[in-house]
Parts: C-alpha cells; structure tokens; sequence
C-alpha cells in the first residue's frame, strides 16, 4: 500500500518587503490584492495545522501541486523553499508549479530552480523529456507532474502546456504503463475546461484530454479552485478520476469550504490500482478532522462517489 497526501494552493505568508521596481508589472494588483483580502484567506496557523496533521499520517509522499507563493518575488521562492524542507526530503516531495508561481517572468535561478530539487525525475528517466513531465517511480507508483504554470495575461489566471510538453506527456503515460506502473499525474489546473471559469482554465485542455484518452492514467490530482472536487475523465481502457483538494491554508474558502489535504491510499499490482481518498478539512477552531467517510475511486464505484458526494455537498465544491 503506497500512502500519498496531496496538498495545494498554500499561497505562504506574509509578503516580503517589495521595492517599488518589482511593482512595476502584473505584481501590482496581486500585491494589492494580498493586502486587501488574501492575507485574511490564507492563514499560517491554519497551514501550520493541515502540516502538522499531515505528517502524522506518516505518507510514504507529498505532492504539492501549485500556488506555493503568491506575485513570484525571488523572496517568495526562497521562503517557500524552506517551507518545502519542513516537509521532508526532496526524494520524498514532488512540487508542480501554479500561475502564481509564475506569475511573471523571472530568472530562473533565482526563482524556480530553487525548487528544483522536488521537480527532479530520477536518474534514469530519458533526459530529453525533462524539466516537464518529471517521472518519480515509488515502488509501483509513478508520479508524473507537469507545469501548467506561465505568466498569463493581466486579469487572468490561465494555465497552458504546450503542445511539447504534452507530447512528451502522453509519451510517458505510454511507457510507465508498459512497466506496469499505477500512474498518478500532477498537476496545478482543472484538466478539464468545465471545472472553472474561463479565465482561469487551462487553454490547452482539448489536446491533454486526448493525450489522457490515448495513454490513459490511473488518478490526477490537482488545485487551483481551492475546493474539493471529483471528475471522470476518458481513457482507453477505463475512466480515470481527477481529485482537486482545497488550499491548504485556507481559513475559510471564497467557496464556503475550510482548508485541509488529502490522503489517497493506492493498491497497485498486476497493472490494476485500487484506490481510496480520505479527506481532512480545518475546523473554525483550527483542529484538523476527517471529512466524511474514505471514498473508494474506481470506474465500478462512480455511482457510489456520487452519492457520497452529493450526501455531504454543505462539505464539497462542484460535483
């Protein structure tokens, strides 16, 4: 049994001292924006707790899947950095960006590759589909992250993968289930165009579903929307569920939802993967407690999943 808790969207506090010039773009309104509102919304004490709670679960892994910081200051990049060693080794934490990792253009080595360590493939992964997709086989589990992330336009918050990057993508998911792995993909924004509003989607989505359809894939996890949420995507054998976790840091969400993570239990073998999410949410007191009952996710269970979802909907986002 592989444990994995899946955490998104800490967006870490509080904003660094910023010089006039680093003002000088799109950083402005979400500057603007964190004093205003955002630095009321997510609230160290509460991520201290969902971290706290977390590791106690003892996971064998940790994805985090975007939005570690909030306008992409180099500050930003270095504090969220020693955030991440808090959490474990890097062998032992996988990180994908979010477009407000990339908010702007930046130097990389002063912003990303501090991070790099997280987003590294192993070893013996084909050099040539790197920095993304990165591949991470923990036993008979891949983890296989990918970069929505890029400086998106004023007003928007739009991911995009680029036709490379999706190929490469859906060449992987090829030969990871040839190995007989259990594929888990990571990711920042809903794969699917119908799971948020239109300046917030990812642009690509069409040919990344069709990817997903002709390599198939066995759970993607992501955030953006910080809310829990539950899809079915096509693939070719199977559906494949897509499971969006609600920021982490959130004392309470723009949706009504508390922050929190989840925790998936995964059973691979002989190419078939079983597969439970236990979910745990931030109450007004700031204690950390299991919402509902596990939910199993597989293709037999979809009416299952439903109904448990619908049965605690004052808990969950968009069905």
């Amino acid at each position: 049994m592989f444990k994995l808790a899946h955490l998104s969207d800490p967006h870490l506090g509080p904003m660094p001292r910023v010089a006039l010039r680093d003002l000088a773009s799109k950083r402005v309104l979400g500057y603007a924006n964190w004093h205003r509102s955002r630095h009321r919304l997510h609230r160290e004490e509460v991520l201290d707790a969902v971290i706290s709670h977390m590791l106690a679960q003892h996971p064998d892994h940790i994805a985090v899947t975007g939005d570690l910081i909030n306008i992409a200051l180099p500050l930003e990049f270095q504090a969220a950095q020693t955030w991440l060693a808090t959490l474990g080794m890097p062998e032992d934490v996988s990180v994908v960006p979010g477009n407000h990792d990339a908010y702007v253009r930046t130097r990389f080595e002063d912003t990303l590759a501090l991070w790099g360590a997280y987003m590294q493939s192993d070893p013996d992964v084909d050099p040539k589909i790197r920095p993304f997709p990165f591949v991470r086989r923990r036993g008979s589990v891949s983890l296989i992250g990918i970069s929505t992330g890029f400086p998106a336009p004023l007003f928007k918050a739009v991911g995009r993968l680029g036709h490379r990057q999706i190929a490469r993508f859906e060449a992987v998911l090829k030969a990871e289930r040839a190995a007989g792995q259990c594929r888990v993909v990571l990711m920042h924004h809903p794969p699917h165009p119908e799971g948020t509003k239109a300046r917030k989607r990812l642009i690509d989505s069409g040919p990344f579903l069709e990817a997903l359809k002709s390599a198939g894939a066995d759970l993607v996890v992501y955030g953006h929307n910080h809310r829990f949420d539950v899809s079915w995507l096509e693939g070719p054998q199977h559906m494949i569920p897509a499971v969006a976790a609600p920021s982490a840091s959130a004392a309470v969400t723009d949706t009504g939802d508390e922050g929190g993570y989840h925790v998936f239990e995964i059973d691979a073998r002989d190419g078939h993967a079983e597969i439970v999410v236990t979910r745990y949410g931030a109450e007004t007191n700031r204690a950390i407690v299991q919402i509902g009952e596990p939910i199993r996710l597989n293709t037999e269970d979809q009416d299952t999943v439903a109904a448990i979802l619908k049965a605690s909907a004052s808990r969950v986002g968009l069905i």
